[in-house]
């Protein structure tokens, strides 16, 4: 979710979903070390309980940097072993990192000796085309071994050499099995199921043998599944109403613009909301034309939420 879920997107998502855990978009040792500390770790109070996302790979950049994580209030530090991106691959972290299960150890132990908070590690099922249980097994018993006991498994393997990232979304085959398997070996560990979560339905069946769900793209491409889980499991949290969600990103927006950001980085975690229902289309063409995002206007979410209004009115009155 590299680009994708920044402050911008979780600050929209918090409102759909009041007690969901946020996780930041992958953020790599090297760009807290020499990037804008600032603008990477920066949060609205209200996204609590969020866990910081870390790319890495060297044992110290990352106890630096899961301590910066920790100074700027965030509630977990979450180790990346899953993502299959190459550029991922050239630094030497996220998936090909569970290659190396005792690096990743190490890395784990050095975060925990320099923060008071928990050490998550997100992971895959295998690497390449090994489906070997044992493989996903001795990665997560090494881990558990120092201490980690929340895993955040992707339930595909990752395919590092031949398929682009959005295919290792969708070619490695599921495998949710192979990943309850663990949860039955660690029965003392949290095991939370990512891959192919698409509905709420889906979701939340999974829960019946799963610690937790994460999703990732479904929330991006259609953020009212949030809502939906949401309602569900916590059905007495106070909920903000459509109007009031418009409301309060519309205030988002001009704060942002304030601070001289673009009004499409507020916006464009919203194209997806009305997903499926009457006047969709017209909502994301107004949310995506270049030459009216970039007069930074925010009245434009108004007059686009009004253009959705009237059209959902009219599909009603026929």
């Amino acid at each position: 979710m590299i680009d994708v879920t920044d402050r911008h997107c979780r600050y929209f998502h918090r409102m759909l979903a009041p007690h969901a855990r946020l996780y930041t978009e992958m953020i790599t040792t090297g760009a807290l070390q020499y990037g804008d500390v600032d603008r990477l770790l920066r949060f609205d109070e209200s996204e609590n309980p969020i866990a910081l996302q870390l790319g890495g790979s060297d044992p110290q950049a990352l106890a630096s940097s899961a301590k910066l994580g920790e100074q700027w209030g965030y509630d977990e530090i979450n180790l990346n072993c899953g993502c299959p991106s190459e550029r991922v691959q050239k630094g030497a972290f996220g998936a090909c990192l569970m290659a190396e299960p005792q690096l990743v150890a190490d890395c784990v132990r050095a975060m925990q000796d320099a923060v008071s908070i928990p050490v998550t590690v997100k992971h895959r099922l295998g690497l390449d085309y090994n489906d070997s249980y044992d493989f996903v097994r001795d990665f997560v018993g090494m881990q558990f071994d120092v201490g980690v006991r929340i895993f955040i498994v992707h339930a595909r393997n990752a395919v590092l050499k031949g398929l682009s990232p959005k295919e290792n979304r969708d070619v490695p085959p599921l495998r949710y099995e192979m990943a309850h398997r663990l949860k039955q070996d660690f029965p003392d560990a949290i095991f939370v199921l990512n891959g192919g979560l698409a509905t709420a339905e889906q979701s939340l069946s999974e829960l019946s043998r799963f610690d937790g769900v994460m999703l990732g793209r479904a929330a991006w491409h259609t953020p009212e599944v949030l809502r939906e889980i949401s309602l569900r499991l916590w059905p007495d949290a106070i909920y903000p109403s459509d109007e009031e969600i418009v409301q309060g990103m519309f205030q988002y927006a001009e704060q942002v613009i304030r601070e001289g950001l673009g009004l499409r980085m507020a916006t464009r975690a919203m194209l997806g909301w009305p997903h499926g229902k009457q006047g969709a289309r017209q909502w994301r063409r107004t949310l995506s034309d270049a030459p009216t995002m970039n007069a930074n206007n925010p009245e434009v979410l108004l007059h686009a939420w009004d253009a959705l209004k009237q059209a959902q009115e009219q599909a009603a009155s026929l």
